[in-house]
């Protein structure tokens, strides 16, 4: 009974210190449409919004009136609201193509960042992160709904613990209707559907979280070889980008098939994993199917969420930045795998324009 009195006491001072010191949170951009889970997370106490950077008026009024939130967190200089509310961390809601404009304001004032998928639209600018991030001593995180499913988790630990031998297949199918069909709002229709922001359309749009599940999956590893096909299925709708990517990425013993899209009939972000001695399918967030022996029929299971703080990539921040969560270097959000995701892109697109398959060294 003594060591569940002090185990329940270590607890709620932990969550009493997390109240009464939340991490001074600021927001660069609010034209990405994931925004808002910033603004409606009045349950949690991790983090404190003390600025907020926006250049486009139109947008700063809607979200003021939206949130009903104060005049004074608004700034239209990015350098100016950093110093001026010197926040510990950012989130950066903006173009992909932005994300290394706000690393390198936040680097050297060392200031942690998180950015949403992709880190960035070019590998030149994904080095430059990365390069920032380590002579500044920051974190650099980068923000995928998948990373949040416990699906994918249950998945990897078979895989490490042999049950699925060695991988040799693995499909990714993520997309969507599309951003005009879902109603997306008109800012981040002009991110999505321009190639210099977006650095693709559908092919980094949703291409990016097969490069990311499998660089992860096979602890780092780079494919050989990366071959891609898109299209525009919908040019009227999608005038300068793709709207459909088949990626492969062939790697010494197995290959990766990544289909993005934003023309399947309904929502999806599923994994198929399958090995020498059996495979493995994450469905949705919390959904398996599985065969781990040739005999056994193919058992359909749910399982529990992630654990807290991973259904909240803002909690994950917080606890980064607090230092209560260590993140391995190969994990989802961190550096090294989310750089090559960008080289595995520049790899696949120039391989679409290219029509020839792209060697990586």
């Amino acid at each position: 009974m003594k060591y569940v009195l002090i185990i329940l006491f270590s607890a709620m001072v932990v969550i009493e210190a997390t109240a009464q010191n939340p991490v001074r949170l600021a927001i660069a951009g609010l034209s990405h449409g994931h925004v808002d889970w910033a603004f409606n997370r009045q349950s949690k106490n991790d983090t404190k919004i003390v600025g907020i950077y926006e250049p486009n008026p139109n947008l700063v009024s809607r979200y003021m009136t939206r949130y009903k939130l104060d005049k004074s967190l608004f700034f239209d200089d990015l350098t100016k609201m950093l110093d001026q509310t010197k926040p510990e961390a950012v989130s950066a809601f903006g173009a992909i193509s932005d994300h290394i404009v706000v690393v390198r304001a936040c680097a050297p004032r060392k200031i942690h960042v998180m950015v949403e998928k992709p880190l960035a639209t070019t590998l030149a600018d994904a080095k430059e992160i990365q390069s920032l991030a380590e002579k500044n001593n920051i974190k650099v995180l980068t923000n995928f709904e998948t990373s949040w499913y416990a699906s994918n988790q249950y998945v990897n630990d078979l895989y490490q613990a042999g049950k699925l031998g060695e991988i040799r297949k693995v499909m990714v199918n993520d997309g969507h209707q599309g951003p005009k069909e879902i109603g997306v709002s008109k800012e981040f229709f002009d991110i999505l559907t321009d190639p210099a922001k977006n650095g693709a359309g559908a092919l980094f749009d949703f291409g990016c979280y097969g490069a990311n599940l499998m660089t992860w999956l096979l602890k780092g590893e780079k494919p050989v070889s990366v071959t891609a096909v898109t299209h525009q299925n919908k040019p009227n709708a999608y005038e300068k980008v793709d709207d459909e990517a088949t990626i492969i990425l062939q790697y010494a013993k197995s290959q990766c098939i990544i289909q993005a899209s934003w023309n399947w009939t309904f929502s999806r972000k599923d994994m198929e994993v399958y090995g020498t001695m059996g495979y493995a399918v994450a469905v949705d967030p919390v959904t398996i199917r599985e065969r781990l022996q040739e005999k056994a029929p193919e058992e359909r299971k749910k399982i529990e969420p992630r654990p807290a703080p991973f259904t909240d990539p803002f909690s994950v921040l917080a606890d980064v930045v607090r230092g209560r969560l260590k993140l391995d270097k190969n994990d989802l959000y961190e550096l090294p795998v989310n750089v090559t995701v960008v080289e595995i892109l520049e790899a696949a697109k120039n391989s679409a324009q290219s029509g020839k398959t792209v060697l990586l060294k």
